[in-house]
């Protein structure tokens, strides 16, 4: 007997099919095939032949493959009872439901284990949302559970995966397949900046605008491993889950995170597309969704710890003046906090620096028509803390750990530990109108624990819970927890502490596989960078700043007057286009120039795009080569104009028309010719705006 399963969304097919009562495989996952396709014959064309030095059967490759039935390669479970006794679960089919969601439950009666994997599909995002639970009827001890096992293409020559470092994050790898395994874990304790668990399998000869992709996102805050093997066989699947040995207790019921899934045959633009949409649609929640999204104003890289109340309301006034509409208090405002080394966990108040509380600022803030943010770091806690002399043992790991940034972190299991979290933190938002806080998380913890991660998910969500209408930044020393996990939690994401423009250009542009606007905050930095020291014109870091969640973090008095011109008309040009941006679609362009990296924002309806091609480095030729835009319509026509032209170069001496005209070109010639830009120097970027005529 066969079983089989079938879910469309419009663009992409997955289908599901068993042998008898085993686990099912997946048979296909791609393009979206004929309705009337014939499931059965499906399944017996997808298997492959037996000869020499193999099995008399090919072991499935199941959504959760069982050593029990021979499988050579990564199991999908590895668990043991709680005597430590190895259990090797054999699971036969029990029942299955397909309302909206599939829904596919097998048990184990020997072991007295449930499986159950689910499947959701998104016919507007083109998302497809999958999990696994494991139930038992004892508590058992799990080592590995994987998330359903998706088979890897076989028309793919390497895959995409994500590392990055502090000020660096987002850095894609490609990896060639090859026999053997792929194996990426993240013990850190958070997403991470060293391995966002991301994946891209574009089949050969994909790029950005065309070809066929896979994806993969795993929706997990506390560490995770991902696993890319190809058999002897020649088989290849990829398994997603919590990094091993994150449950340190046992349990009945252990569920991995969500993994989503899509496939696109638009290229990665495709695949990104569906994550951008699905990220800001479905996951956000949205304290005020019809607001526009305001440009931000963070202080931190300003004042630093040295915080002084006349000081911090010149700088609003200046900030307000340049178009800013939110203004965020952070690190230094409580405790005894004049630097790193002191007061984590103390959240009262410093009346050192606030003789009469925050509400002085807070009131100024308001009075410049701005909104208030601020600063916490919960889950962290300095020796040099009276909390830490008072709860000594609400510390997580070891007395002697190394610390990181001069801090430990708090063991957030403990219901204790949340309780007083929350008590501080939710006297100071109900004492005071803020409606934002930045939520930083400045050290890997001292030992990866799935407990502490569902921890600071339960204080978050008694936070959101209880003040709907204040939205929160997830901060990781930058990107160090992005996901779709923590972002079911909060409304935007900090990219990088690193605001050099230059290296902010390649860390947005990579990171749009996955991050739309709307979350992605970008700050224009300082003149001379504090991370990087490099110095980069006013214009590049205000436009490589507009290209997302627009914001400001330097002090505004070093601006002279062209540089305080130039960022107000960038912001003015921002504020004027975020309704339709917001929502846009990040395309990345397929550059014929390495030395540029160019991206395509085009509006919800197609009416309108911006493209900005920042030049990061020097081109091996003398003029720009054409840059072929995307997703355009061939027969339409439409009007282009260059948005920055005052800023061109003065060794940009010829004749091209976008420096001093509107052009109106067709779709066709844009895609298939492109736009010829201006020349300029490195460390410049072009801003060309398009209208559907």
């Amino acid at each position: 007997m066969i079983r089989t399963y079938r879910l469309d969304d419009g663009r992409q097919t997955l289908v599901l099919a068993a042998t008898n009562d085993r686990l099912p495989q997946v048979v296909y996952w791609g393009a979206a095939l004929p309705m009337d396709e014939d499931m059965e014959a499906l399944h017996a064309a997808h298997a492959i032949d037996v000869t020499g030095g193999m099995l008399d059967e090919n072991p499935d490759l199941s959504i959760c493959p069982e050593a029990t039935r021979s499988f050579p390669g990564q199991p999908g479970l590895i668990v043991r009872d709680n005597d430590g006794t190895p259990l090797l679960p054999k699971f036969c089919f029990k029942e299955a439901t397909q309302n909206g969601t599939l829904e596919l439950v097998y048990e184990d009666e020997v072991n007295k284990l449930t499986l159950t994997t689910t499947f959701s599909v998104d016919t507007d995002t083109h998302m497809i949302t999958c999990q696994t639970t494991l139930d038992a009827s004892r508590p058992v001890h799990l080592h590995w559970l994987a998330a359903p096992v998706l088979p890897g293409p076989q028309q793919s020559e390497d895959m995409i995966d994500v590392s990055g470092r502090w000020c660096g994050e987002f850095a894609l790898n490609r990896t060639a397949w090859s026999p053997g395994m792929r194996y990426r874990e993240n013990r850190t304790g958070r997403t991470g900046h060293e391995h966002f668990p991301g994946l891209y399998v574009p089949c050969t000869g994909a790029t950005n605008t065309n070809g066929e992709c896979y994806a993969f996102h795993y929706g997990w805050s506390g560490g995770h491993r991902m696993i890319a093997e190809e058999l002897q066989d020649g088989r290849r699947h990829i398994q997603w889950g919590h990094a091993a040995r994150m449950e340190t207790q046992a349990a009945t019921q252990f569920k991995t995170a969500p993994l989503y899934i899509t496939y696109s045959n638009t290229g990665l633009n495709g695949c990104a597309v569906s994550f951008q949409r699905h990220l800001r649609d479905r996951i956000v929640t949205w304290p005020k969704p019809d607001a526009p999204r305001p440009v931000h104003y963070n202080c931190w890289e300003a004042v630093y710890f040295d915080h002084k109340l006349p000081v911090l309301k010149d700088i609003a006034k200046r900030a307000a003046d340049l178009g800013a509409e939110r203004f965020v208090l952070d690190d230094g405002w409580f405790g005894q906090r004049d630097d790193d080394t002191r007061s984590l966990s103390d959240w009262t108040v410093d009346a050192r620096k606030y003789p009469d509380g925050l509400g002085p600022l807070v009131d100024h803030v308001h009075s410049l028509g701005m909104t208030f943010g601020l600063w916490f770091e919960p889950e962290m806690i300095n020796e040099d803390s009276d909390i830490h002399r008072a709860n000594p043992d609400w510390v997580l790991g070891s007395e002697d750990q190394t610390l990181g940034r001069q801090q430990k972190a708090l063991n957030m299991a403990l219901p204790a530990v949340r309780d007083y979290l929350y008590e501080r933190m939710s006297a100071i938002l109900r004492d005071h109108d803020i409606d934002y806080i930045k939520w930083d998380h400045n050290r890997v913890l001292p030992m990866p624990d799935a407990a502490q991660t569902r921890g600071s998910y339960a204080l978050i969500d008694r936070l959101r819970r209880d003040f709907p209408m204040v939205e929160i930044e997830s901060c990781a020393s930058g990107g160090g927890r992005i996901d779709f996990g923590i972002m079911q939690r909060t409304q935007r994401i900090w990219l990088s502490d690193s605001n050099d423009a230059l290296e902010r250009l390649r860390i947005q542009h990579d990171a749009a596989l996955f991050l739309p606007l709307s979350v992605t905050g970008s700050h224009v930095g300082p003149r001379v960078c504090h991370t990087s020291g490099r110095t980069l014109d006013i214009s590049f870091r205000a436009w490589v700043a507009a290209q997302r969640h627009m914001g400001f973090e330097m002090d505004p008095r070093e601006l002279d007057d062209y540089e305080t011109r130039v960022l107000t008309e960038v912001t003015r040009w921002w504020k004027h286009n975020r309704s339709w941006m917001q929502t846009a679609d990040i395309l990345r362009l397929d550059s014929a120039d390495p030395a540029v990296i160019a991206e395509q924002q085009m509006a919800t309806d197609a009416s309108r795009f911006v493209v900005f091609a920042g030049k990061a480095a020097t081109s091996t030729q003398i003029a720009p080569r054409p840059l072929r835009l995307t997703a355009l319509d061939g027969e339409a026509m439409y009007t282009i104009r260059l948005a920055n032209r005052d800023t061109a170069p003065r060794l940009s001496r010829g004749t091209t028309a976008l420096k001093s005209q509107e052009l109106r070109l067709s779709g066709s010639y844009l895609m298939r010719h492109g736009v010829t830009l201006p020349w300029s120097f490195p460390e410049r970027i072009w801003v060309i705006e398009g209208e559907r005529a």
